[in-house]
């Protein structure tokens, strides 16, 4: 009788992302660098392309493979910029993991600050086009006085915040 499989593969969690790029293997060692991610597995399919890639950033894996067009699997990049999603990282020292993923050639998006919310928190952009936020949880807040925290920011920024701020 064959053992029983576990249905969520050791070290995985529930949901797992995966990114779709336009250099994986320049993508893996991007990641290895800017956040110190560990490599576990690289698949090539025919063409030599990455078809499947997994690796682990923390605690947390993640999946990547190149684009496939032909498949409807782009890069943010190949469409024009364009995402849906962000992904967090909560690590020990904003800062330090901040100027890691700059140095390793990221691209600030929102640079890194003390949040209303409580944590110390920027974003960059990875070289292939995917956003990440950094942040470490500096203080806890009820929810009053996150809320009046939002307030006095928004009132800053004139009343609202991104694009379609009135």
């Amino acid at each position: 009788m064959a053992e029983a499989v576990n249905p969520i593969p050791e070290g995985y969690h529930t949901i797992t992302p995966a990114l779709i790029v336009n250099d994986a293997r320049a993508a893996l060692e991007f990641y290895k660098r800017a956040f110190g991610a560990t490599i576990l597995a690289v698949a090539d399919g025919p063409s030599g392309k990455v078809i499947h890639a997994a690796f682990k950033i923390g605690d947390s894996m993640l999946m990547l493979a190149d684009e496939f067009p032909e498949w409807g699997s782009v890069a943010p990049r190949s469409a024009g910029g364009k995402q849906s999603m962000s992904l967090h990282i909560y690590v020990n020292d904003a800062d330090a993991a901040f100027k890691r993923a700059v140095d390793a050639g990221a691209t600030v998006v929102m640079p890194l600050a003390d949040a209303f919310w409580g944590d110390r928190y920027g974003q960059v952009t990875d070289p292939y086009g995917h956003k990440w936020s950094i942040g470490t949880h500096k203080k806890d807040l009820s929810r009053e006085e996150m809320e009046k925290a939002q307030a006095e920011t928004f009132a800053k920024m004139g009343g609202g915040c991104g694009p379609d701020k009135k």
